[in-house]
């Protein structure tokens, strides 16, 4: 049987309680998410205002076909703030996309507001922003929110034991920002070195101090990691099963797609029979904590992504403005697919269409 759950948080305490389907996090109550002080940008306790996490509609909203963009301009001026994906939009790899710097100039000195979200966890926000700083681009670490930094986010959130750790499958960038927000952990890169040797009457022990198994994308991925993380879901009482993401494909190289994080989550879910908590994209976790970290108001804040079933839909589930480019992982054939439902607000090659399409229309 599949698990939903419904978290139910206060001041004091949070209840995750078992139902039958999956979910992704959804914040229903931001009033309740508010805090008193911010540490390293984690929230540091929750108000007295309940907060309820429940299951948000997977199903995408009918909506009309998507149009082109035509005129750059009038969608510039219809917000405050973009949100960025990074791989397929901004980069492929570790390749810049053409025209990217000088569509970001253009529309900072329209005095807008740039946030970059990715669902890659391998790196830090810090990490991150080194990528930026070696591509060219000015990028400040609070622009940057990572799955990685996702992740720990949501356990400072519901006030995740200090004396409690957490089992890493992923890579560095999910191990440093735990450790930035003061949490025990274990597994990760160093893992991908431990084999199992199977032979008569072998017990795998494991820790039981563990009280969540974080599962992001891992290129060390191996037999011993899905035990172990198994082991630990399966054994600790109200061990919690969390997953950065669940992307298919990713963008490692710019040649080809890669098998993305959803491939090491689907592991876990095969041996635990159970569903995770995903609190990257299509989640809203993040974007409810950018709302609130920047008072924006969702109407004003317009997603760019080039994934339907993360980026779109991710911010379709925030009440934003959507725009899908096609410069990495879906194709014109696949947005006007009978079989897709997912339809942002308009579409376009590649963001750099901002300064072509100004330009036409003046």
């Amino acid at each position: 049987m599949l698990n939903r759950a419904v978290v139910v948080a206060s001041s004091s305490s949070v209840s995750l309680l078992p139902n039958s389907k999956p979910f992704f996090f959804s914040v229903k109550n931001l009033s309740g998410f508010r805090s008193s002080s911010f540490s390293g940008g984690f929230i540091r306790r929750i108000s007295r205002t309940p907060l309820r996490m429940t299951t948000p509609n997977l199903t995408p909203r009918a909506m009309a076909a998507a149009q082109q963009l035509q005129n750059a301009d009038q969608l510039i001026d219809s917000v405050e703030t973009f949100i960025f994906d990074c791989d397929g939009v901004i980069w492929k790899g570790d390749k810049l996309i053409e025209g990217v710097p000088e569509t970001l100039d253009m529309l900072r000195a329209k005095g807008k507001r740039l946030v970059f979200v990715t669902n890659n966890s391998t790196k830090s926000r810090k990490q991150y922003g080194k990528k930026f700083e070696t591509l060219g681009l000015n990028v400040n670490e609070e622009e940057i929110f990572a799955s990685s930094f996702a992740a720990a986010a949501y356990l400072q959130s519901i006030n995740f034991p200090k004396d409690k750790k957490v089992y890493v499958i992923g890579e560095e960038g999910i191990l440093k920002e735990l450790d930035l927000a003061g949490f025990q952990y274990l597994g990760g890169p160093d893992d991908g070195k431990r084999q199992i040797e199977l032979k008569p009457g072998f017990l795998m022990e494991h820790d039981n101090d563990v009280g969540a198994v974080v599962v992001g994308f891992d290129r060390y991925f191996n037999y011993y990691k899905i035990q172990y993380g198994t082991l630990c879901i399966r054994e600790n009482p109200g061990c919690l099963f969390i997953a950065t993401n669940r992307d298919a494909v990713t963008h490692l190289t710019d040649a080809q797609e890669w098998a993305g994080g959803g491939s090491m989550v689907g592991a876990l879910v095969g041996s635990c029979q159970r569903e995770p908590l995903v609190v990257g994209k299509p989640s809203t976790f993040m974007m409810d904590y950018l709302a609130d970290k920047f008072g924006i108001e969702k109407s004003q804040i317009c997603m760019v992504g080039d994934r339907l079933d993360t980026d779109i839909l991710f911010g379709q589930n925030g009440g934003c403005k959507t725009l899908l480019v096609l410069s990495g992982v879906t194709s014109i054939s696949m947005l006007e697919s009978p079989d897709n439902k997912i339809q942002p607000d308009f579409y376009t090659s590649k963001i750099s269409d901002f300064l072509s399409l100004k330009a036409a229309n003046v």
